[in-house]
């Protein structure tokens, strides 16, 4: 009898034990996460972010999306001296077939411009001047914001060359002051107007600052480049002169369409557009 019920006991006791096992594997396995799914409690599903269509974007504008840019290159092929008279140049050297996009004055103030380089991301290079600007300096700094940089174009957009070197060096300095004071960045290079410069045009500019003198192999009109090149060519490295002009100058286009107009031409070409800035190293 005794061993009867120690049997009894002993296999209601071996079958509470492998109950409570049971149970603890069933917990286990409710527990475990499944292969593949994130462990936790669940939660909204994490954002996706998707890049805009660039063919699109630039479609939007109706055009064509330009050739990328190449990356800056490490040695920069230009390089400007911190001594002696201004160095003037047209062109950069360099074998990739790229080209650089520069825009004087500052006119015109089109929103839609600044909306266009926001989008597209054609980097540019500004050459202001202080009397055309001055009513709204505002409206350059969302472009800078690009990575655009702001350079010195004079005061009052004189010929260079019919003032004496203190004339010169007043035009010079006084662009070069008032756009370090509203952009926070000395300029480094000049634009001449009309493209007239001199000796003294460079004695002047180096005792302001500027290292370079920027000419330009192909100059915007309304819808096409009037070229230096008699083939009507561009080439790696030329830089393009463009303007911030409106309806008045661009006989009834805006500059924004001047602008489109403008990269057309480049795409036909097969060109990118780089920085002007990233090409020059200053010693």
């Amino acid at each position: 009898m005794g061993d009867f019920w120690g049997r009894s006991v002993r296999v209601v006791a071996g079958a509470a034990v492998l109950a409570v096992a049971l149970a603890g594997c069933q917990r286990s396995a409710a527990e475990k996460p499944k292969a593949g799914t994130p462990a936790g409690p669940a939660g909204p599903a994490p954002e996706v972010r998707h890049e805009p269509d660039t063919a699109a974007v630039w479609r939007k504008w109706g055009l064509k999306p330009l050739a990328p840019a190449p990356a800056p290159p490490v040695d920069k092929p230009l390089k400007l001296s911190k001594k002696g008279p201004a160095k003037v140049f047209e062109s950069v050297p360099t074998k990739d077939r790229v080209v650089f996009v520069t825009l004087d004055d500052g006119q015109e103030k089109d929103p839609r411009f600044v909306a266009m380089l926001r989008e597209l991301k054609v980097p540019v290079t500004m050459f202001l001047t202080k009397d055309d600007i001055q009513d709204d300096y505002g409206y350059f700094k969302p472009l800078q914001e690009l990575g655009n940089r702001i350079q010195d174009h004079t005061v009052t957009h004189p010929v260079l060359p019919t003032l004496g070197p203190e004339g010169q060096k007043r035009e010079i300095c006084g662009d070069r002051d008032a756009l370090t004071e509203q952009y926070g960045t000395a300029p480094t290079l000049l634009r001449p107007p009309f493209g007239r410069w001199n000796s003294a045009t460079q004695e002047a500019a180096r005792e302001c600052g500027i290292s370079g003198i920027v000419m330009w192999r192909a100059s915007m009109q309304i819808h096409d480049f009037q070229y230096d090149d008699p083939k009507k060519e561009l080439h790696p490295g030329d830089i393009l002169l463009a303007h911030f002009r409106g309806p008045k100058q661009l006989k009834g286009e805006t500059m924004t369409q001047m602008f489109a107009h403008l990269l057309k031409q480049i795409e036909k070409r097969g060109f990118a557009v780089g920085r002007l800035e990233d090409y020059i190293s200053v010693r």
